[in-house]
């Protein structure tokens, strides 16, 4: 059995485009049926956008402007359909690989590149509204996940949930990926979220590889069922499906937040690239694979859905200019970046002056203008 072959998985759109829901789907269907031409327009210029955003940041770390970069190649669907379910007044806890959820929340992409650059610890601030609730990235991994359910169960005792009042109450989702779910964090997080029943939705990217570990070796049974042990309702989706992923990810917020306790979606979805820009595929999986998981690409899968809509071939084109455009900026503003002041490594270490911080920091200066004298 493939990992696309579970009965349980919800479907909407085939691989080619064409419209094919799997019987687990059909809950679904009114919710997609309720979407407009232009809501639907929008998740595809967001895949498209943000893919040409993460191809020009790969060249920046390649050209030397950054020091790391992690790859969101072919994940898109998974994010831009969950990123889009969420409300505004809902709390997003992202991994580090989740660039479109944060442009779609408002955080300026630049502000990701600040970050893969060394310029700042966390890249922005998440208690700036114009940030849309979206919490810093976060490396360490299955981390987020407490963090989550932390913040979920303050909203349970501020009664932020469960209300009755959709446009009110508030939920949590977090992202992670397939290796991710193997760390003890994520289980912590699980148990607490159905503890205390927190508005929460743990949203699992299965990209089908933990770095150089297939899914096959960390887990002998889908991983969402993983859920189910900790009495969360959890189902698996299509992450290259945009509506699918939309759809399930609507309801599961929206029963979150109503007060219905922890959801947990898999998303299953491929990492076209690499791990990071410091890993190399080629060496533990091979092209075969890469070139099957390319046909269900998930912006040329929606590309046909919409194509048989009617959407025009000035859409098509509008939306890959919209794409360079991003990254032509990101690519200037970036080169525009600079780099930070030597003195920054001292500030904040205490929350007071520190003798033994001003001693090395003077000793620093002393090395440094010795250095300059000697050229000179």
């Amino acid at each position: 059995m493939t990992p696309l072959d579970d009965p349980a998985l919800v479907r909407v759109l085939a691989a080619d485009g064409t419209l094919a829901p799997t019987p687990a789907a059909e809950r679904y269907l009114p919710l997609i049926d309720a979407l407009t031409d232009a809501e639907l327009e929008t998740f595809y210029r967001d895949m498209v956008s943000i893919r040409a955003f993460d191809v020009q940041a790969t060249n920046l770390q390649r050209q030397g402007q950054l020091a790391l970069w992690p790859p969101s190649f072919g994940q898109e669907a998974a994010q831009v359909g969950s990123a889009r379910a969420a409300r505004a007044q809902d709390h997003i806890f992202p991994s580090y690989r989740e660039h479109v959820v944060t442009r779609i929340r408002g955080v300026d992409p630049l502000d990701i590149i600040r970050l893969m650059r060394g310029l700042t610890h966390g890249g922005w601030d998440p208690t700036d509204p114009k940030n849309g609730n979206t919490h810093i990235y976060t490396l360490v991994l299955g981390a987020q996940t407490l963090h989550a359910a932390g913040f979920g169960m303050g909203l349970v005792f501020d009664g932020k949930c469960g209300t009755g009042d959709p446009e009110r109450d508030e939920a949590v989702i977090v992202y992670y990926g397939d290796g991710a779910s193997s760390q003890g964090d994520v289980h912590e997080a699980m148990v607490f979220a159905a503890s205390f029943q927190t508005p929460q939705v743990f949203f699992l990217q299965n990209n089908q590889w933990a770095i150089s570990v297939p899914v096959a070796t960390q887990s002998r049974s889908p991983l969402y069922k993983r859920g189910e042990g900790y009495g969360i309702p959890s189902l698996q989706v299509d992450g290259n499906d945009v509506l699918a992923s939309y759809a399930v990810s609507k309801v599961a917020l929206d029963e979150a937040r109503a007060g219905g306790g922890p959801r947990a979606i898999e998303a299953m979805t491929y990492r076209m690239g690499a791990h990071t820009t410091s890993d190399d595929p080629t060496k533990y999986r091979t092209s075969d694979e890469e070139k099957a998981w390319a046909r269900r690409d998930p912006i040329a899968r929606m590309r046909t859905y919409l194509e048989g809509r009617g959407a025009s071939q000035q859409f098509f084109d509008d939306a890959d200019a919209e794409g360079a455009a991003l990254a032509h900026d990101v690519r200037v503003r970036t080169n525009e970046l600079g780099a930070i002041p030597r003195s920054h490594m001292f500030d904040s270490v205490y929350s007071e002056a520190h003798a033994l911080i001003q001693e090395e920091q003077r000793w620093l200066d002393d090395y440094e203008a010795s250095m300059e004298g000697g050229a000179q």
